[in-house]
Order: C-alpha cells, then structure tokens, then sequence
C-alpha cells in the first residue's frame, strides 16, 4: 500500500488522460491520493475538491499558493472558510514562501500566508507549507520557520513540510513544531545528498511520500511528466536509504498519513502494523 500525500491532478497535463492516470496509480497500489487545491489561484482553488468528489479514494485540501498571494483577496478568504467546511477537505495548503520565482512580492507572500494560518486555525486544519529559498541562499526558510514558529505552532495542529528540499536542521525545527516532513521524486536526483542526509535522520513515523505531480519525476522517469503511479520509486529509494523495501516504506507512510489526518478506521483496516 502506498498513499500520494501531494499530487497536483487537476493540472492541464493531465488533461486528456486523468483517469487513465488515476487507474494506473491504483493498479500499482495507490490506495489514497490528495488533491492539492491551489488550481491557478483564488479562481479555482476548489479544483480539489472537484477530484475528491468523483473519486472515493482521493482528499482534498485548499489554499493559495505564494504564486499567486497577490491575487488574494478578502472575497477570497471569505470563500475560503465556507470550502473549508467540506468533508473531503483534511489540509489547508499549499501555503507558504517562494523567494525563488517571487511571482508575488515577498512581503505579499508573508502576509498572505500568516493570514492562511489564521484561517486554517479556526478551521482546525493542517497546514501544508511550500517553502523554496532564492538562488542566493536559505532566507526563505529562515523566514518561513519563524512565521510558522510565530503564528502557527502553540496551535497544536501541526502540518506538513512538502516536498521537502531543505536540510537536517531546518527539517528539525519543523518536527519540533509537530510537522510531518514529505518526500518526493527529487529525493532520488544525484545532487539531491542533502535531501537524503535529512531523509536518513527523520524519524520514519513522521515521514510522508509524495509525487508533487505533474513535476520533479523520480529516477528513472526524470524529465517526463510526474504522475501519482511514481511514488513507488521515492518509496523505493528511501527505503533503499534506511535498509527497508519498498513495500515496507509503503505500509509504513501510509500508516502515518492515516494517523496524521485521524483516518483511523482506514488506518487499522488497511495497514498492517509493524
């Protein structure tokens, strides 16, 4: 069993084959994947939940995207709330800071996603952070950290780190603040050793999978387009790191992705304990 915590499935690259990609996740043991609700911005966030709807097996979560904090708005937010409240929904995200693009100003960025945190806190949601650095440096960790250790942590609720391409001491801080740290396809790119060196050190009960489809697919399918089906390949290469099948990091972040979201009827039906 294997689950694909952060896919982007509503994306145009899977315009003309989504079920068929859907399918093949499945037909390799994909049991849950998450929708990640950011779409193109406020517009379509709800694109999530439109997956999470037609398939049983697939959640959902919202957010806006540092991208696209300057089309925010109080409309937005507002809209936001009321999404919040659907079943299918179980993260607020992805949120965070990218100082690498800056599609929106910096200051934008920060203050839309402390207002997001807000919001996710009186939803009792976790959040999902994307937290990239400019080509010059970490400074978007350092301030990323510092907001979620600011406004986020006494919550209790923890979230996730996705995608995770920081190092062992910023991942450290994030699981002192209750987070869950995700792994995806760049876990196996040859320059990714500081992605691995943190992958080793993270405790597996607080270690999720991921694709972030339809980008950074794993090795060998680097270079193409990334699809839920290729989590097998990150499982393999962490399991690869700490002496463990593939198969045994599916069971194992599976389990952890259901008592992360409390699914815990899923967890003791579909999970075998180790």
């Amino acid at each position: 069993m294997f689950v694909d915590s952060h896919a982007h499935l509503e994306g145009r690259q899977f315009a003309q084959d989504r079920e068929q990609v859907i399918a093949r996740a499945r037909d390799v043991g994909v049991r849950n994947m998450v929708a990640i609700g950011n779409g193109d911005g406020p517009a379509n966030f709800d694109c999530g939940i439109q997956l999470a709807e037609k398939y049983d097996f697939i959640y959902a979560t919202i957010g806006i995207h540092p991208h696209e904090a300057r089309l925010a708005d109080q409309a937005a937010f507002d809209r936001m709330q009321e999404i919040a409240r659907h079943p299918k929904i179980i993260a607020w995200g992805e949120i965070g800071l990218d100082y690498f693009y800056e599609h929106s100003p910096r200051d934008v960025q920060q203050r839309v996603f402390v207002t997001q945190m807000k919001l996710a806190a009186a939803a009792k949601l976790p959040i999902v952070i994307h937290c990239r650095p400019s080509r010059n440096g970490e400074d978007a960790w350092d301030d990323c950290l510092r907001l979620i250790q600011d406004h986020w942590a006494s919550k209790g609720i923890g979230g996730i780190l996705h995608c995770f391409t920081g190092n062992w001491s910023q991942a450290s801080r994030a699981l002192d603040m209750g987070f869950m740290i995700s792994f995806a396809g760049n876990l196996t790119f040859p320059k990714a050793q500081q992605i691995r060196d943190a992958a080793l050190q993270t405790p597996l009960d607080r270690i999720l999978i991921e694709t972030d489809s339809p980008y950074l697919a794993p090795v060998p399918h680097r270079g193409k387009r990334n699809e839920p089906a290729f989590v097998l390949e990150t499982a393999g290469k962490l399991g690869e790191l700490r002496s463990l099948s593939q198969e045994e990091i599916g069971d194992r972040t599976s389990r952890n992705f259901y008592i992360f979201f409390k699914l815990a009827e899923i967890c003791e039906s579909k999970v075998p304990a180790h």
